[in-house]
């Protein structure tokens, strides 16, 4: 006897029934972020915003923003070594950034010359977190010399290790390492690219 079987929709047809742009599902992934962010299960929240030196990530602990990078540092790479270095729940939830978000914006209008948020120096220890932590005391349009900052920091011989501290400086532009040039008048090094780092001096008119 033959029998007439119809079958159920097949996994592959559930995306036709139950059509999800990929805006709608990046709103979701946002939104389911931000609640597991409230309800204290997030380790490092994060998010991207677009910049005059490109796309930047930014990512923070319960402590403070914790990471600022360049689009050529590689974002998932950046993400690994947070969950690996802070805690395995690295999620993006925007909300947590926010006031990042908005106080780097209004630097790159010319309207904030110093930043008020708090900051999570989890990621650098010892001299390079003394260095990065002094920093911020360069004032907005002003620049120092790798030698310069090892005098002020108390060590005048370690020229090459504040070179090191500003290279590795894990919250660039937050905390201004762009700042702090060669004795020359050259630029140096920098984590974004000496293209980013002249933006940003330019942008201050330090140059």
């Amino acid at each position: 006897m033959n029998e007439n079987i119809t079958e159920g929709p097949q996994e592959a047809d559930t995306a036709a029934l139950f059509p999800v742009s990929d805006r709608e599902l990046v709103e979701l992934q946002k939104w389911l972020g931000t609640r597991a962010d409230e309800q204290g299960l997030v380790d490092v929240a994060h998010r991207t915003i677009d910049t005059p030196v490109g796309t930047l990530l930014l990512a923070a602990t319960r402590t403070g923003l914790v990471r600022v990078a360049f689009e050529r540092e590689g974002f998932e790479h950046v993400l690994q070594a947070l969950a690996d270095k802070i805690g395995p729940r690295v999620l993006n939830a925007p909300k947590r950034l926010d006031p990042v978000a908005r106080e780097l914006e209004e630097y790159f209008a010319g309207s904030r010359h110093e930043f008020d948020v708090p900051l999570d120096h989890t990621l650098s220890t010892g001299f390079r977190q003394s260095v990065q932590r002094y920093l911020p005391r360069i004032g907005y349009g002003d620049t120092l010399t790798y030698k310069e900052v090892a005098a002020l920091v108390g060590n005048p011989r370690a020229v090459r290790a504040v070179g090191t501290a500003c290279a590795t400086n894990p919250l660039p532009i937050v905390v201004p390492c762009h700042r702090v040039l060669r004795s020359d008048g050259g630029l140096g090094g920098y984590l974004g690219g000496l293209d980013a780092k002249n933006t940003l001096l330019t942008l201050e008119k330090a140059v």
